[in-house]
């Protein structure tokens, strides 16, 4: 690999080491420290990703128009900012603001990092794409278990160490990104791809199809919210609940060789692949239910993440096959607002289930909602199987 890829490696591992060591305990942080219900949580998270949605948008056509290195250094100055009022105003109701003002600043950065990581490497594929994927889970796994160890002696550590793996993620921007050409790459979203999409049983069939992805998405990120607190109630630490997260993204870096090689027998029935990750998180929700100690706990993440592997990398395989050419970017634009829609919509929707009816009504409805993707994954592709059957006899 080029070594302006190992720089980017090297930038995209520091920051989401960071980020993490935050977001898997901001639940926690606005539940228990600023006494606030699990609904208001929700609330704030959907903030933050929604302003991460407009900062993806906002920093791709800022690449566009002066480059990455300069949209990349903006994102995190804004970020840096954001972290020095939290560390500084960590109180309510302040903690929105900057909470939301992360959400767009870190928007900005990840356009300007993937376009980055393809223009130094075009030769390279997908594979510079995947080593920039590996880097984050391994920032996940760094990050979510220092956080716990940090936290469990203050969180106003949190938003000071949060902040300075922003500051050298900074300083690696400044001295190691300047002399990348980014102009060759183009970035483009949902927004800016405005042609007409000619097929439209293809299109349908994705938005089908993401209508399953979206509900998984609803599920995951309850780990990162309503069951983070649950896991309090279960009087289980910070640290302890960190580690889930440092055992997901370990999972994930250094369980790929052994998923790659249980799913060979279907890696190209990638409807199956997706139904039986959706099956895995049903099983991860029922665990959790009756997880009582923290090795429960334990077994329901790693389930999870089994799942995770699953369907996260099949669904934009299925829509950049799906796309036209020409239209690949319009089709993944959709795939990625469907799962930042479905972390808005998840952490606000779990906060009011348990909020109202406890954790068990929350968890019989992530199963059930885990069904209804499954019926739509089934069924994504029939028009498109009526099609082809009436072209091959024609």
């Amino acid at each position: 690999m080029p070594r302006a890829l190992w720089l980017l490696i090297i930038g995209m591992t520091v920051n989401v080491t960071g980020s993490s060591f935050l977001w898997p305990l901001n639940t926690i942080y606005i539940h228990e420290h600023l006494g606030k219900s699990l609904t208001v949580a929700g609330i704030v998270l959907m903030l933050n990703a929604a302003a991460s949605v407009i900062g993806n948008l906002f920093g791709g056509g800022l690449f566009d128009k002066i480059g990455g290195y300069k949209s990349m250094i903006l994102g995190i100055s804004i970020t840096i900012i954001a972290l020095l009022g939290l560390t500084l105003w960590p109180g309510w109701p302040q903690y929105i603001f900057f909470m939301t003002l992360v959400g767009f600043g870190s928007g900005i950065v990840f356009p300007a990092m993937y376009a980055m990581a393809g223009s130094v490497w075009k030769e390279g594929g997908r594979r510079a794409f995947n080593a920039i994927y590996v880097a984050q889970n391994l920032g996940v796994a760094i990050g979510a278990a220092l956080g716990g160890v940090v936290a469990s002696y203050s969180f106003q550590l949190i938003f000071i160490a949060n902040g300075a793996m922003y500051l050298l993620f900074m300083m690696i921007a400044l001295f190691g990104y300047r002399s990348i050409d980014s102009k060759a790459a183009k970035q483009t979203n949902v927004l800016q791809e405005n042609g007409a999409v000619k097929n439209h049983t293809k299109l349908y069939a994705l938005l089908i199809l993401a209508i399953g992805y979206l509900l998984a998405w609803v599920g995951y990120v309850q780990w990162q919210t309503t069951i983070a607190a649950y896991t309090r109630e279960m009087n289980i630490s910070l640290n302890q609940y960190s580690i889930l997260w440092t055992i997901n993204g370990a999972l994930i870096v250094l369980g790929q060789p052994i998923v790659n090689r249980l799913i060979k027998p279907f890696q190209n029935k990638l409807k199956l692949q997706i139904i039986i990750g959706m099956v895995i998180f049903m099983i991860s929700y029922a665990v959790a239910a009756g997880a009582h100690v923290f090795l429960g706990f334990i077994a329901g993440m790693m389930i999870l993440t089994i799942g995770e592997m699953l369907i996260w990398p099949a669904v934009p395989t299925i829509a950049n096959d799906l796309a036209p050419k020409g239209r690949e970017g319009f089709y993944q634009g959709i795939v990625n607002s469907t799962a930042t829609g479905g972390k808005m919509i998840g952490p606000l929707m779990g906060g009011i289930l348990v909020d109202l009816y406890g954790m068990s009504m929350l968890f019989s409805v992530l199963i059930a909602i885990m069904f209804i993707g499954i019926f739509t994954t089934v069924i994504y592709d029939r028009k498109l199987k009526e099609a082809h059957k009436i072209t091959a006899s024609a």
